[in-house]
């Protein structure tokens, strides 16, 4: 072989014209949960491999028995557990109901796992979990490192190879993040990330990598008896505390993904005895509320800075848009003088250091979730421009700086 020629005994493979592959979207097959159907893109793709983690006990499982069960109305779909006996799923799919086409294969071995679906050829298989899964030709237990990547190396290959398309369930370390090899992620299609707490029955399901659709959507469960049901109106779930003319509250229309949530954001503002005081963030970015407190305290002239300040979102909810820092201002302004903010108001916009509010985004939907609650008041930046909402508050009032904002919320 001369330098530079071709390697010996391997066939140059053709290049392929992007604009031959143009308009090959690729189909989606749908799991039956439109909530989960919407984080992905729209489906599962075929031969995709999507990585679902999230704290022991939160319904991962659940929520893939659920989603087989509705993927085995249109082809053939399977359950490789290795963390419980058949019987055991047995048991959860008569609570959940509408199972009884899922096959379910109890099974560790790698190799044989593998052979099943290279024989078998399910139109999607979920493996429960990866992190149980041994390989015949490496040392070592279950869940090391080398075990886990070669798992998922083989799984990804066979995926590829026969068009199944297979859900992964992982472990999650003590600090929430997924357990084995950072590798994994990567080499996956879709992450997906589960969340929720034992204080709520609602989970929220979240994308943190997606080839083949958006990683903005969410989508939102609620736990019952009989398994998980999508929440049909995420906007009264996460208002559902929530009341009119409350100290220290003000109502934001966050975008998620497709869609716009209006979420309640409050605050606490009190004397400290402790120094320096304490900033508590959730739900919100804790940078992003020491930057509004700077600005309230310099440009609004609130003297918060012998203050402990406590701001979250109701619900259980996340708004770690920019645009919520007006709504998180009028929150704590609204808790320091002990004043509600007037009835039906909302509030977005992104404040810069000098004081200002910036324009942001997406402004008809935002005043459109606003108009859905009944909100009468909507508080947006100045240099805001954008398309007219369908529907929109009686009065929507356009502020340029953080001063002025506060006249107009009081």
């Amino acid at each position: 072989m001369g330098r530079g020629g071709p390697t010996l005994g391997v066939a140059p493979p053709a290049p392929v014209r992007l604009a031959d592959l143009a308009g090959t979207e690729p189909e989606r097959i749908a799991t039956g949960l439109s909530e989960l159907d919407r984080v992905l893109g729209g489906g599962l793709v075929p031969g995709s491999v999507v990585l679902l983690g999230g704290e022991p006990g939160i319904g991962k499982s659940t929520l893939v028995l659920q989603a087989l069960a509705g993927l085995s109305r249109g082809g053939r779909a399977m359950l490789v557990t290795g963390e419980e006996s058949a019987a055991q799923v047995s048991r959860r799919a008569a609570r959940l109901g509408g199972c009884e086409d899922v096959e379910v294969l109890a099974e560790t071995r790698l190799e044989a796992v593998l052979s099943a679906l290279e024989v078998h050829r399910p139109a999607v298989c979920a493996i429960d979990s990866v992190q149980t899964l041994v390989s015949e030709v490496l040392e070592g237990a279950p869940g090391t490192v080398a075990q886990v990547r070669q798992a998922t190396a083989e799984l990804l290959r066979v995926a590829k190879t026969t068009d199944v398309s297979l859900i992964l369930i992982g472990q999650v370390t003590k600090d929430g993040a997924l357990a084995g090899p950072r590798l994994l992620e990567h080499m996956v299609d879709c992450v997906l990330a589960f969340e929720g707490d034992d204080a709520r029955a609602h989970r929220v399901l979240r994308a943190t990598k997606n080839r083949f659709g958006s990683t903005n959507e969410t989508g939102l469960f609620e736990m019952g008896s009989d398994g998980l049901a999508p929440v049909a109106d995420p906007a009264a779930l996460y208002l559902a505390e929530a009341g009119e003319r409350r100290v220290g509250s003000c109502r934001f229309p966050a975008i998620e993904g497709s869609r716009a949530l209006l979420v309640e954001v409050q605050a606490l503002v009190g004397s400290t005895e402790v120094v320096p005081p304490r900033r508590f963030a959730g739900g919100i970015d804790r940078t992003r509320l020491s930057q509004v407190v700077a600005v309230l305290s310099r440009h609004a002239g609130l003297r918060l800075g012998d203050q402990d300040i406590f701001v979250s979102v109701a619900g259980g909810a996340r708004a770690l848009d920019p645009a919520a820092d007006l709504a998180i201002a009028l929150a704590i302004a609204s808790a320091h003088r002990g004043v509600p903010l007037a009835g039906g108001t909302a509030a977005f916009g992104e404040l810069g250091l000098t004081g200002g509010v910036r324009p942001v985004g997406h402004l008809a939907r935002r005043l459109d979730a606003a108009a859905a609650q009944g909100m009468t008041r909507a508080l947006v930046p100045a240099g805001t421009s954008g398309e007219p909402a369908a529907e929109r508050p009686a009065e929507v009032v356009r502020v340029a700086a953080v001063g002025e904002a506060l006249e107009a919320a009081f």
